[in-house]
C-alpha cells in the first residue's frame, strides 16, 4: 500500500492543545457558521484549528484568515483529495510548540453542538469490551433538519453482505450482520458502539492511534479513505466507537444523488476490499457490488447506472484521480 507520510513531526501523546483539522475546497458557503459554532462545540477543551486548503476559488482562504486569524492555514496548491487534505493539516498542527494531543478531523459542513468535542476527546484511549482501546470516536450524526438521525456506523465489507444489499437493499439487510455494511439497529445509536468504522465526517483520534498508524491513505482521492484509516487502527489494536452523547449536524450528503460522486464511492469500495482480500475474493466482491448497481440501474437510478458502468469497465480497480 502506498502512501505519504506527513512531512512534520509525530503528534506527542498527552501534550498540546486539541487540533481541529478541517479540509476545505471552494467551502465559504459553509465557514461562517462553521466557523462561529467551534467555541461552543470545543466547550472545555484547550484546541487550535489547523485548516488545509485544496485550491479554492471562491475566497475560502481570505474568509479563514478574516474569521479566524488565529487558524493555521496550508494551502496544497491543488484539488489533493480529502485524505491528502487531512495529511496536509496533521502536518502543519505538528508544527505547533508542544505538538497537539488529539485530533478532531471534521468536513466544514458539519456543525457539533455544544460539548460535542470535549465527550469525543474524553473518551479516547479508555478500554472497549472484546479488546483494544478507543483511538477513534465518532458523534451521533443528523440530517440537515437537526432531528434525522444519520446511519453512520458501518461492518466490514464482506461478498455476503454485498450480496445481501443486491437482494434486499442495505436498510432491510441492515437488520441481518452478515448481511449488510450498513447498522441499522436503533439500539447501536443510544449507546456507546464499537462499529468495524463509521462515515467521516466529524471523528476524534487519539495521538496514540495517530502515531501508530501514520498517515492517511492519498491514493483514496475521495470515499474510503476513513474506511481504510478504521479498519487500519483495528489492525493495530484500535478500535472506533460511537459515543452517543456528541451530537452534531452534517449538511453534506450529495453523493447519493451525483453520478460522478457515486461512482468514486463504489470503485474506490471495491478497490479497498481488493487491498485487504485475494483476487478470487476480490472478483466476488466486485461482481456482487456490480449486481446491486445494476438492479438500481434497471429501476431509473442514474447514479448506479454510472457506478455499474465504471465497476463492468477493466480499470475498475485501478486508482483513479479525483473528480
Amino acid at each position: 500500500m502506498q502512501f505519504s507520510q506527513p512531512a512534520a513531526r509525530r503528534p506527542d501523546p498527552g501534550s498540546g492543545p486539541v487540533a481541529v483539522l478541517v479540509v476545505t475546497w471552494n467551502s465559504a458557503r459553509v465557514l461562517p457558521e462553521f466557523l462561529a459554532s467551534l467555541p461552543e462545540a470545543m466547550a472545555g477543551l484547550d484546541w487550535r484549528l489547523a485548516v488545509a486548503d485544496n485550491d479554492s476559488a471562491d475566497g475560502t482562504v481570505e474568509l479563514i484568515r478574516s474569521l479566524a486569524p488565529d487558524a493555521t492555514v496550508v494551502q496544497t496548491g491543488r484539488n489533493a483529495g480529502y485524505a491528502a487534505g487531512v495529511n496536509a493539516a496533521l502536518g502543519a498542527a505538528g508544527e505547533w510548540e508542544g505538538g497537539f494531543r488529539a485530533a478532531l478531523v471534521c468536513n466544514p459542513d458539519v456543525r457539533m453542538r455544544q460539548g460535542c468535542a470535549k465527550v469525543l476527546v474524553d473518551a479516547l484511549g479508555a478500554d472497549a469490551p472484546g479488546g483494544g482501546r478507543v483511538g477513534i470516536s465518532v458523534p451521533l450524526l443528523y440530517e440537515e433538519d437537526g432531528r434525522t438521525l444519520l446511519l453512520s456506523l458501518r461492518r466490514e465489507s464482506r461478498v455476503t453482505r454485498a450480496l445481501g444489499e443486491a437482494v434486499l437493499g442495505n436498510r432491510r439487510a441492515g437488520r441481518f450482520p452478515n448481511w449488510s455494511e450498513l447498522v441499522t439497529d436503533p439500539a447501536a445509536y443510544e449507546r456507546a458502539t464499537v462499529a468495524d468504522w463509521a462515515t467521516g465526517a466529524l471523528m476524534a483520534l487519539s495521538g496514540e492511534c495517530l502515531e501508530a498508524c501514520g498517515a492517511w491513505d492519498e491514493s483514496f482521492f475521495l470515499y474510503s479513505e476513513e474506511t481504510e484509516y478504521c479498519l487500519r487502527a483495528r489492525d493495530r489494536g484500535f478500535v472506533t466507537r460511537l459515543e452517543p452523547a456528541a451530537t452534531a449536524t452534517h449538511l453534506g450528503g450529495d453523493s447519493q444523488v451525483s453520478p460522478r460522486l457515486w461512482t468514486l464511492l463504489t470503485l474506490n469500495r471495491v478497490r479497498l476490499y481488493g487491498r485487504r482480500h485475494g483476487a478470487a475474493a476480490t472478483a466476488a466482491f466486485r461482481a456482487a457490488v456490480l449486481l446491486r448497481e445494476t438492479s438500481r440501474a434497471a429501476l431509473g437510478r442514474p447514479a448506479s447506472l454510472a457506478a455499474a458502468k465504471a465497476l463492468a469497465g477493466p480499470s475498475a480497480l485501478r486508482a483513479t484521480p479525483g473528480p
